[in-house]
């Protein structure tokens, strides 16, 4: 299942990705949160439902994420949000595709209208954490580690069981990429997942994810035991079975 492949994006730089591949059908992407790869339940799942519905995929792992060339610390929102760019171009060319974003995944998934909107026919946020390099870290980081991350360049935050290094450099390019303030006038199918018991990113970025499509179709799903991840199997048929309205709506 697992048929993971790489593409050469520059001299001794690749990622990695999967893929189901064809040259003219509706594309899903998966777009994964801050440092994960493609091997957790949710980018599989969608490659399996893709198969079955005879669509197109692509999931892909950022520049420093998972098997991905680079070091994570010297990758940021722009970077991502072009090694994502790039494989659109490659692989799913011309056809049309749903963008589904996971956390920070969300994020990078709405920079690519800029480039792509009229191939975008619709949208999936699943714990939605755009801009949260700003609003839920450097906002609430306390002097102490602002002053660090400044001097230093780097620091590590401690989250539950994870530990995540944050560079200045990073946080810097995140104010650089805002989407909370634009407006996306596509007339599209517009649907979040948040878990209510989310601990790291409050059901309102959800909210707000929602309120810069002007024209679109919009759901809001709160499912009530989940978690950030969303990656239990109920939640992930729920998800599936909203993409298959949205595949019929496209038209």
């Amino acid at each position: 299942m697992k048929k993971f492949k790489y593409f050469k994006i520059s001299k001794g730089k690749k990622l990695r990705y999967i893929d189901n591949y064809f040259k003219k059908k509706l594309y899903i992407i998966f777009l994964p949160g801050f440092m994960s790869d493609i091997e957790g339940q949710k980018p599989q799942s969608f490659k399996t439902y893709a198969k079955k519905k005879k669509l197109g995929f692509l999931a892909l792992e950022y520049f420093g994420h998972g098997k991905s060339s680079g070091n994570f610390t010297k990758g940021n929102i722009s970077i991502w949000t072009n090694n994502v760019k790039f494989l659109i171009k490659k692989i799913v060319k011309k056809n049309f595709f749903i963008i589904i974003g996971s956390s920070m995944g969300a994020w990078i998934g709405l920079n690519q209208f800029k480039y792509f909107k009229n191939q975008i026919k619709g949208f999936v946020g699943i714990g939605s954490a755009p801009e949260f390099l700003t609003k839920l870290m450097w906002n609430k980081f306390p002097k102490k580690i602002k002053k660090e991350i400044m001097q230093k360049g780097i620091t590590t935050i401690k989250n539950g069981e994870y530990e995540y290094p944050i560079t200045y450099q990073l946080i810097k390019d995140g104010r650089k990429n805002k989407v909370l303030s634009k407006k996306i006038s596509q007339k599209i199918q517009v649907t979040m997942f948040h878990g209510k018991k989310d601990e790291v990113v409050p059901i309102s970025f959800s909210r707000k994810v929602l309120s810069i499509f002007s024209k679109a179709r919009k759901k809001l799903f709160i499912i009530k035991k989940g978690d950030h991840s969303l990656s239990d199997k109920k939640t992930i048929k729920l998800i599936e079975n909203q993409l298959t309205k949205m595949i019929k709506n496209v038209s």
